[in-house]
C-alpha cells in the first residue's frame, strides 16, 4: 500500500536540502495511502459529519509542517512516521467528536464502509477453500461478507495487527517497530488475532485463516 522506499528516501534527502518540491512529491506520493488509512479506520459515526479528504489533507499538512524535526531525527521509517500522525489525528478527532455529541458513537472503532474492498477480497480469499472454482464468485461474497462482520467484532488492538498486516501490507518488523513492541511478540499478537478471528468465523469452516 505504501509507496517504494528507495524513491521516499531520495525526495527526504532533497526535502532535507531545502527542496520545497521535494516535500510536495512525497506528500502527493502518500496521499492515496494515508486516504486508504483513514478511510479504512475512521468511525461510521463520525464519518458522517467529517470528509475523509479533510483528515488526509490535515495530515499531510501537519507532515509537509514537521518535515524539518523529521528530517533531522528520523527516528522510523518515513511511512511509519506518517501513518502515526494520521493514526494521532483519527483519535483526537473521535476523542473531540464523542465529547461534542455527549455520547460514545462506540465502544470501538468500527470499520468504514469504504474499507479497500480489494484488501477484504485478498484476506477473505484465504478462507475459502482453494478446490473452489472462479465461477463460485456468490460464495465467495458471503465469505466476504462473513469475514467483515468478524473483523468488527474484534477487539480493537486484534483488528489493528490485522489491518496493519493485510490492507498496508506492513512486514511484521514494520509493525512491531509501529507498535513498539519486539519482532517476536507482534508476531504472537499477530497470530493470537488470527486465531480469535477463526474462532468468530466459526470452526466448522473449511478454509479458516492458517495460524
Amino acid at each position: 500500500m505504501w509507496p517504494d522506499s528507495e524513491q521516499t528516501q531520495e525526495l527526504l534527502a532533497a526535502a532535507g536540502n531545502g527542496e520545497a518540491a521535494a516535500v510536495n512529491n512525497l506528500m502527493d506520493r502518500h496521499r492515496e495511502a494515508v486516504r486508504k488509512m483513514v478511510n479504512m479506520r475512521l468511525d461510521r459515526a463520525v464519518a458522517a459529519r467529517v470528509d475523509a479528504s479533510d483528515v488526509v489533507q490535515d495530515v499531510l499538512l501537519e507532515a509537509s509542517q514537521r518535515m524539518g524535526d523529521y528530517v533531522n531525527n528520523p527516528s522510523m521509517p518515513f511511512h511509519l512516521w506518517l501513518r502515526q500522525l494520521a493514526k494521532d489525528r483519527l483519535i483526537d478527532m473521535h476523542r473531540r467528536h464523542r465529547a461534542a455529541q455527549r455520547r460514545s458513537v462506540d465502544r470501538e472503532q468500527r470499520l468504514n464502509v469504504n474499507y479497500s474492498e480489494q484488501s477484504s477480497l485478498d484476506l477473505a480469499g484465504q478462507l475459502r477453500d482453494h478446490e473452489l472454482t472462479p465461477a463460485a464468485a456468490t460464495i465467495r461474497r458471503e465469505l466476504e461478507t462473513r469475514f467483515m462482520t468478524a473483523l468488527q467484532d474484534l477487539a480493537e488492538d486484534d483488528r489493528e495487527i490485522i489491518l496493519m498486516r493485510h490492507q498496508e501490507h506492513l512486514s511484521n518488523s514494520e509493525v512491531a517497530e509501529a507498535l513498539d513492541l519486539s519482532q517476536p511478540a507482534a508476531g504472537m499478537r499477530y497470530l493470537r488475532a488470527l486465531r480469535r478471528l477463526r474462532e468468530i468465523l466459526g470452526s466448522d469452516h473449511s478454509g479458516v485463516l492458517p495460524v
